[in-house]
Formats: structure tokens, C-alpha cells, sequence
């Protein structure tokens, strides 16, 4: 995971050098993890920064050491005689309770000092900032003040200024005007109008969706009318998709009033992918619990990167690839087990990385990635079969079944490899021999549609015209058109663009799969196909642009305050999760 380099800039909570007050945390708690695990070795660190002075007990040296690279702490002793000791504190709830004796260490035999291991500052599998300090035991026990990196995206919180691009929303109280304002670099501030000198106004900020909001409360409070601004995003601690509101207080009152909580947007590009990386866990890094919609979501998050130019979600590119790319023991990653590289018995699945590196490689220009797409591509053409109906690629390792998705996902991923690597004929012939098959072999409906996949018997099976089979059908066209020149490809992916724009796919033009439909409810894979589908539509051409525009308008208004966007497109709204937001932000990068 790329570290984000800047200076650590610290918020110290509590004068240095107090005696430890008595007010752990009663129960010991599972590790913390984030790019790496609590108790790391701080040999290994790759930044030293000491935000706090040197705390001094009875001539011993208590220091603190950070490592804003690594998002890690670590305490040492020195100066100090055999038995003293040196732990760390962290809290995750502003200092009302901590863990204590974090790595407790002491010093042996004839030494004269040593230090602890290593402890996350923040936890963002479980979307929580935290602050830490240094404590040490030599003949006395104190501690150094409490420390919490500020947030900085790239302006530090508490920045004056900030001209308003989005007032959010507006609260009352006793005449009073209680307002929540964001700029175009999406920091946050509040306001309070018709206000009478005392009245306070200042801003609650939470990374758990506003059910908790320690260390975040009375930010910037002021009797001036106006806060300074803050950030709802801390890409340090890789907590994203923060919210805000706004609260004031009137001065002849004890009561207050806030705004909803709310999470900025500088556009919704931005608004959108925050609130995706939000259900991204770095340590395991992807989404969990879906293995092939985190491939999907990730290629969601690259085409952010690509068409904003907005590094700050990069890093997880290269994080998900060299975590993943390992074997896991099934119930890890998936229902099966994955043998490596990204390999599994679901021949689609594997499929489906193989496109996300070919769009990681699109980004970086990094072998890496185009090497693995090889990989994962020989793996899905040992599935191609002829001695059944013909040809086409089976679903599963079991070869149970020969589908849409399977075949769709195999052309695009074979004329993607001919289009990247210089000289290729095998890629390309596999790519044109396949589109030949899947054309003639009755998956496309007399309407131009694409059903389900085929039966036994090698006909078309009637089942359920999904969207994103639809798409890969159009992607896969347009594909083999790049590669080769020929318009008959292009033809073709227009053609399918049309009917499904003239199909039960569109009501009311608007996106709807059939599991959008009033009394019914979307599975998580379905969750996911319409972003495939728009993504791939785009591709054929300008006309199908207005459709385009009209969905990303649609979905986007239909959003929640925190821009997160469910499965239906048009009301009534479903409940939102992390692949209707994937497959929401697919569609948003397509619109003008």
C-alpha cells in the first residue's frame, strides 16, 4: 500500500507527563489491523517523527515515536536501569477508556533502555480514529500527552477560509439558521445566521456513519458565527466516506440543534467513490464478503482514477493485488477455495480479475498486472470445449455448464490480451473463433437479447435476459472491433445496445433488471450487473451517450445523505450496499 508522505501534524489531547488515571478498558481486545497488524517490529518502520516531547521520569526518557507512513506507534525508555518498563495507551473513544499496557516492555539485564513493538493509531476495518500516548514506569508511572494525527486532505483540518460550492442542509433553533456548507475540495464547515453574540455554532464529525463520533465532536466550536473547515476523509488512516453535521446552541438556552449527518461530496464522482472505499477493508484488502464483485468494484475504483486523475484511492490497486493473489482455504475469499493468482473452480470469477488487471495495466503501465491477466486468461481457455455444442467455455470446473457470462467475460479477456500484447496472433484467433461460436450459437435471441446460456441439449435455455450479460456481449464487440478493424464488430455491439434499449431492461428509461421490479429484491450478484452493462454500452458509441446521461442523473438524485445509492435507479429506492454502489459509480464515470 503506497504510504501518503506529508508531516505528521498532531492534536495533543492532555498535558504531558500526568499520572495515569485509572480508567482502562476492562477487556483485552483483539489486535488491530490496517496495512499491517498490531505488534509489528519498528525496525521495520518506515518513518520515525516524534510529535510530543521527551517525557522525563525521574531522569528516565519516555518518548513516543509515530510512523505516519505506517499509520503506527511505538514508545521507548531510556536512560533507565534493569525492570523499569514502557508501554503504550490507545484509545478509540477520545480517552474515556483505553486499551493499556500495549507492548509493555522491560528493560533487561545490563541494558540501559528499550521500546515496545509497534500499534495502529486507527482501525478502519471497524471505521475508527484513534489516539495513542507513551507511558513508562520508573519508580513513578506517567504518561505523555495523548496524540491523534490530524486529518489532512490535502488541507489540514481547522483551515480558515473555504468558499461554498454545496450548502447542504439548514436546522432552526429559536430563530436561528444552523447551516452545514462543503467547498469544492469537499471539507466542511458550519454557520450559524440571525445569530445573537454567544450563540455557538461547530461540527460533529463521525467515520462509523454517525453512530459514534469520539475525538470528532465540537470541532472548530466557535461564538464567531462561522467554523473553520474539516475534512470528512483521512486517507493517512485510510478511513473514507466520513460524515458531518452541523450543530449550534442558542447563548439564552442549554438546548442545541444539529443537521443530519451528512457526507461531503466536492462532486459526485468523488461522493461516490468515498462512499465505496468506505466497505474497503485494507487489511485483507478488498471488499468483503464477495469475491468476484470486489474484482468488479475495484475496476470501478481504477476507471475513477483513470478519468479524474484522483490518486487517492490508487493505492489499493497494487494493496488488493498482493494480498490477494494467494491461495485461501474456501470460506476465505469465497464459497470455494482459491488456488492463487486469483484462480478458483468458478471459471467467471477467475474471469472477472483477469479484466480488473487488465484494467489495472491500462492505469499503471505495470507488467505486473498484464502478466497476471495472462495467467488468469490461460486458465479460462483450458475451459474452451468443442466436443460440446460446438465450442464455448465452461462456467465451472465441473463443466456443468456453458453460459453467457462465461463466454462474454472469455472474449473480452482474449481480445484485450491481443490489443495489449505487441505481436499476438493466439489471443486474437481465440478471441475471433469464440465470438464466431457465441453468435451462432443461439445465446442471442430472435430480439437481440442475450439469455442466460444453454441448455444441454445446446439450445437457448429462456432464462432471464440479465444486464450485465447484455454488456459483456457489447464489450467483448467492441473489443474484437479495436483489435481487428472490422465494423462487423461494431455493428454488432450497437445492435445489441439497441435492443436492450428497446427491451423490458429499460422502463420508463430508466436501467431495471427484473429483480428491480416492484416486491422483489435484487441478490448480491445482481446488485452489480447494471454498472457492467453501462459500462460497456458506452463504449459503442456516441448515441447511446443521452441514455447514459439520463441514468447517472437519476441514480445520483436518488442518492441518501451519505451518497450511497441502492440497486433501483428510480423510486422507490432499495437499500443500498457496496456493490449497488460499484456498479452506481460504473455509471456515473460513463455520463458526460
Amino acid at each position: 500500500m503506497a504510504a501518503i508522505h506529508r508531516t505528521l501534524a498532531v492534536l495533543l489531547l492532555l498535558v504531558a507527563g500526568l499520572a495515569v488515571a485509572a480508567n482502562p478498558a476492562h477487556a483485552a481486545n483483539p489486535p488491530v489491523c490496517s496495512q499491517y497488524c498490531d505488534t509489528r517490529d519498528p525496525s521495520l518502520a518506515r518513518q520515525e517523527t516524534f510529535p510530543v516531547g521527551t517525557l522525563l521520569i525521574n531522569n528516565r526518557r519516555i518518548v513516543l515515536h509515530l510512523s505516519d507512513a505506517d499509520g503506527m506507534a511505538w514508545g521507548s525508555i531510556d536512560a533507565g536501569t534493569e525492570g523499569e518498563s514502557v508501554w503504550l495507551d490507545r484509545s478509540f473513544d477520545g480517552g474515556a477508556t483505553w486499551e493499556g499496557l500495549l507492548g509493555k516492555a522491560w528493560i533487561p539485564g545490563t541494558w540501559t533502555g528499550t521500546r515496545t513493538l509497534m500499534y495502529n493509531l486507527s482501525d478502519p476495518s471497524h471505521h475508527r480514529r484513534g489516539m495513542v500516548r507513551a507511558c513508562g514506569d520508573a519508580h513513578a508511572v506517567a504518561c505523555t500527552a495523548w496524540v491523534r494525527p490530524a486529518v489532512c486532505n490535502p488541507a489540514c483540518d481547522n483551515a480558515a477560509g473555504g468558499t461554498d460550492a454545496q450548502p447542504v442542509s439548514t436546522v432552526t433553533l429559536a430563530g436561528r439558521s444552523i447551516s452545514l456548507h462543503f467547498d469544492a475540495a469537499g471539507m466542511a464547515w458550519g454557520t450559524i445566521t440571525n445569530n445573537r453574540a454567544g450563540d455557538e455554532v461547530w461540527l460533529d464529525r463521525s467515520f462509523d456513519g454517525g453512530a459514534s463520533w469520539p475525538g470528532g465532536s465540537s470541532l472548530g466550536r466557535t461564538t464567531n458565527g462561522r467554523t473553520n473547515r474539516f475534512n470528512a476523509t483521512d486517507p493517512v488512516s485510510y478511513l473514507y466516506g466520513g460524515v458531518v453535521r452541523a450543530c449550534g446552541r442558542a447563548v439564552e438556552g442549554q438546548n442545541g440543534a444539529c443537521t443530519p449527518w451528512t457526507r461531503p461530496s466536492a462532486n459526485r464522482l468523488r461522493g461516490a467513490a468515498d462512499a465505496l472505499m468506505y466497505s474497503y477493508d485494507p487489511y485483507p484488502s478488498w471488499w468483503p464478503s464477495s469475491w468476484w464483485n470486489s474484482a468488479v468494484a475495484l475496476s470501478s475504483v481504477i476507471g475513477y482514477t483513470r478519468r479524474t486523475g484522483d490518486q487517492t484511492h490508487a493505492w489499493a490497486i497494487r494493496r488488493t493485488f498482493d494480498v490477494n493473489r494467494v491461495a485461501f482455504p474456501a470460506g476465505a475469499r469465497s464459497s470455494d477455495p482459491v488456488d492463487g493468482h486469483f484462480i478458483s473452480r468458478s471459471v467467471d470469477d477467475t474471469a472477472w480479475w483477469g479484466l480488473t488487471w487488465i484494467d489495472a495495466y491500462d492505469l499503471t503501465h505495470d507488467g505486473v498486472y498484464l502478466d497476471e491477466a495472462v495467467t488468469i486468461a490461460n486458465y479460462v481457455a483450458g475451459f474452451w470445449d468443442p466436443s460440446t455444442c460446438g465450442g464455448g467455455v465452461w462456467w465451472d470446473r465441473e463443466r456443468t455448464y456453458k453460459n453467457a457470462v462465461t463466454i462474454g467475460l472469455y472474449l473480452r479477456l482474449t481480445a484485450a490480451l491481443h490489443n495489449r500484447i505487441a505481436g499476438d496472433t493466439a489471443w486474437l484467433n481465440r478471441a475471433v473463433t469464440g465470438w464466431n461460436w457465441f453468435n451462432a450459437s443461439g445465446m442471442i435471441n430472435s430480439a437481440g437479447l442475450v439469455n442466460d446460456g444453454l441448455t444441454t441439449g445446446c439450445q437457448n435455455n429462456g432464462q432471464t435476459v440479465w444486464s450485465y450479460n447484455q454488456g459483456l456481449a457489447i464489450g467483448a464487440a467492441m473489443e474484437l472491433f479495436r483489435a481487428t478493424g472490422s465494423t462487423a464488430y461494431q455493428d454488432a455491439a450497437r445492435r445489441l445496445g439497441t435492443a436492450a434499449l428497446n427491451s423490458s431492461l429499460v422502463q420508463g428509461g430508466v436501467l431495471t433488471e427484473s429483480c428491480d421490479r416492484s416486491g422483489q429484491t435484487c441478490d448480491d450478484n445482481q446488485k452489480q450487473f447494471k454498472g457492467v452493462f453501462m459500462r460497456y454500452l458506452a463504449e459503442a458509441g456516441q448515441q447511446f451517450q443521452s441514455f447514459a446521461d439520463t441514468q447517472a442523473t437519476g441514480l445520483w438524485n436518488g442518492r441518501d445523505p451519505m451518497n450511497r445509492i441502492g440497486s433501483r435507479w428510480a423510486p422507490p429506492a432499495a437499500p443500498p450496499d457496496w456493490r449497488t454502489q460499484a456498479s452506481a459509480l460504473s455509471a456515473l464515470l460513463v455520463a458526460s
